[in-house]
């Protein structure tokens, strides 16, 4: 079943319990790494490992399941299909299990063993995907399981607006509101572009005066989990080139150096998307005589802990 032409409710529940504490992260504030910047310039970063599953994609998950409730496609004990490329399937995963769903999803097979063995602890179905063709080709297949199944609910979260509209709700006015109004300058990594989308849109309707930047991997064959090469990769549905006042492009090498440096530096142990934000961040920063730069860790480093080059010796 797909959700592209059903009605769009804009009344959210009120929820208690886990799915309660979804959002409301902390936005800190780096100190170490920023040590050489000038002393008007802040780089800010929100933890968003500090969500009940563990990462950003808690957001976007519980707001597209909530939309497909009010709509009538999700009933109890109904199937949700989705593919993913880790975070968002444990989000759907978590939220499933607390509202009594099952859970399909299409995962690249190369998806850490972490990842892997939470989605099985929470008791979803995986459908492994080649690695060599990413999210794309997972996202090929659970189209192809949507056709094949009609009563299990494809959320498809690469062209859901209920995506986008979590951050527009929760986690821009939590940006606004934890900087005091200050921020003059947004970062974020490109997935499925969700947290990027919404988070702008929300600061450019209270100051169009904020900098949003958009990060991407600097190629194709990158190994940054969960961001897009948008040049070569299928570009999501509800991104809109056009948001960004200008895109960052970070190699996988100083994504990787970076994380390392967040844990040994900072301790901030994040996962590699964080590093490429971080990096951008700081090189946003380093233009800069005087600003608030907020950037987002979409989650936390336990989660690439079998990533050997996070391993590293330090210098």
């Amino acid at each position: 079943m797909s959700l592209a032409h059903a009605p769009r409710s804009a009344t959210a529940p009120r929820l208690d319990g886990l799915l309660g504490r979804v959002g409301d992260t902390p936005l800190v504030r780096l100190r170490r790494l920023t040590a050489d910047l000038p002393e008007g310039v802040e780089v800010h970063v929100k933890l968003e490992r500090f969500n009940p599953g563990g990462s950003v994609k808690d957001r976007a998950a519980l707001s597209m399941v909530l939309d497909a409730e009010r709509r009538g496609l999700l009933r109890p004990g109904g199937r949700i299909l989705d593919a993913s490329s880790g975070n968002t399937g444990i989000a759907y995963a978590m939220i499933a299990a607390a509202r009594g769903y099952r859970l399909t999803l299409c995962l690249p097979a190369d998806a850490t063993e972490e990842r892997k063995r939470t989605l099985r602890a929470y008791g979803a179905e995986l459908v492994l995907t080649d690695p060599a063709g990413g999210a794309d080709a997972a996202i090929a297949r659970a189209r192809e399981l949507a056709e094949a199944d009609p009563e299990a609910v494809w959320l498809n979260q690469y062209d859901n607006d209920a995506n986008w509209q979590a951050h527009f709700r929760t986690t821009g006015p939590e940006i606004w509101r934890d900087t005091g109004g200050r921020v003059t300058r947004w970062v974020a990594v490109l997935g499925t572009s969700g947290t990027f989308t919404g988070v702008t849109r929300f600061l450019r309707s209270v100051s169009p005066a904020v900098r949003c930047v958009a990060v991407q991997p600097d190629r194709a064959d990158h190994g940054v989990v969960g961001m897009k090469h948008m040049a070569t990769a299928r570009v999501p549905g509800i991104y809109d080139p056009r948001l960004p006042d200008e895109t960052l492009r970070v190699s996988t090498e100083e994504a990787l150096d970076m994380t390392r440096r967040l844990a040994r530096e900072e301790g901030i142990l994040a996962g590699i998307s964080s590093g490429a934000a971080a990096a951008a961040a700081l090189r946003v920063a380093r233009g800069l005589r005087r600003g608030v730069v907020v950037t987002l860790f979409p989650d936390g480093g336990d989660r690439y802990l079998s990533h050997g080059a996070l391993h590293a010796p330090a210098q």
